[in-house]
């Protein structure tokens, strides 16, 4: 199980886009679902006892479905890499995602995979599709970070950073743009890293886009200690205003929730006082602080 989770922030239909993956991927499976409570309402706007989130894991990996609102909308800036071995199983997924989507590379043959397309699906979410062999990237699906606009030209140093925080990281590979388009020579084309052990890629951009990295996708990392926390909190952290509810954003505009283990388990007790009381807690936090809210749940 991967411990860096994608978190897509829906308007209402996160249990819906779930059930689409789950219809395309091997061996997919839901895990838990928390509901919103009264606590936070001024602040989520969303009915109580509706679904705040929704575990769901596609080949084996895991990713979070979260009904936020209409704040924030998905973006390129961040899509989903996923690697398919047969042309079947290619063109299936391209035909399930791709309706009521968009398509910004058609599914085509590239120097890079005979089969190949970038797409976003009916809810906004970014996937870019091949046939290849899944040992290539060691996972079925791998988050792809494009670097725009004022961030292009990062890529490089945002690989640097990134092995640099988490243990187990190192980069695979770089391939480099050569200066005969709009990229400057040596910056990122593509790269593959490892960070905690689990598969990113990375892509400069000097083409015109207008997007860049949204809070609609961000990275959860899960932490076991304080001291964890602690530790991705001070690292990552760039952005003060952005500070809130385990949630920050990085010096490249990556946003990123830094969250313990064991939290939605509190987030989801039977006893709904407790529940409340551990949201209460929650939202009035920027950094978690896990023995705070290990007493709000226990008693207040």
């Amino acid at each position: 199980m991967n411990r860096i989770v994608p978190c897509l922030w829906f308007d209402g239909v996160a249990e819906g886009a779930a059930n689409l993956y789950a219809s395309i991927f091997r061996n997919a499976s839901r895990g838990r679902v928390a509901r919103y409570g009264e606590a936070g309402h001024d602040i989520h706007g969303q009915p109580a006892g509706s679904v705040m989130t929704v575990e769901f894991a596609l080949d084996g990996y895991q990713l979070l479905g979260l009904n936020g609102g209409p704040l924030f909308r998905f973006t390129p800036a961040i899509s989903f890499f996923a690697m398919f071995e047969t042309a079947q199983e290619v063109d299936a997924a391209w035909a399930a995602l791709s309706e009521g989507g968009s398509v910004l590379m058609p599914l085509d043959a590239y120097p890079w995979s005979s089969r190949y397309g970038w797409l976003n699906d009916r809810y906004g979410v970014s996937w870019q599709i091949a046939l290849g062999k899944r040992a290539d990237i060691g996972q079925p699906i791998a988050p792809a970070l494009l670097f725009v606009g004022e961030q292009c030209g990062r890529a490089e140093e945002a690989l640097e950073h990134y092995t640099a925080v988490f243990p187990d990281s190192r980069v695979e590979g770089i391939l480099r743009h050569d200066g005969s388009g709009p990229d400057a020579a040596g910056t990122v084309m593509h790269a593959q890293c490892y960070l905690g052990g689990e598969t990113f890629m990375l892509m400069d951009s000097a083409h015109p886009h207008d997007f860049g990295f949204s809070e609609a996708t961000s990275l959860i990392v899960n932490c076991d200690t304080q001291d964890e926390i602690d530790h991705y909190w001070n690292a990552l952290s760039a952005v003060p205003e952005a500070e809130q509810c385990g949630w920050l954003k990085d010096r490249f505009g990556v946003s990123w929730q830094i969250v313990p283990r064991m939290l939605p388990e509190l987030l989801i007790d039977r006893d709904r006082q407790k529940a409340e009381r551990t949201m209460q807690a929650l939202l009035g936090m920027k950094k978690l602080d896990i023995a705070a809210l290990e007493r709000a749940h226990a008693n207040g």
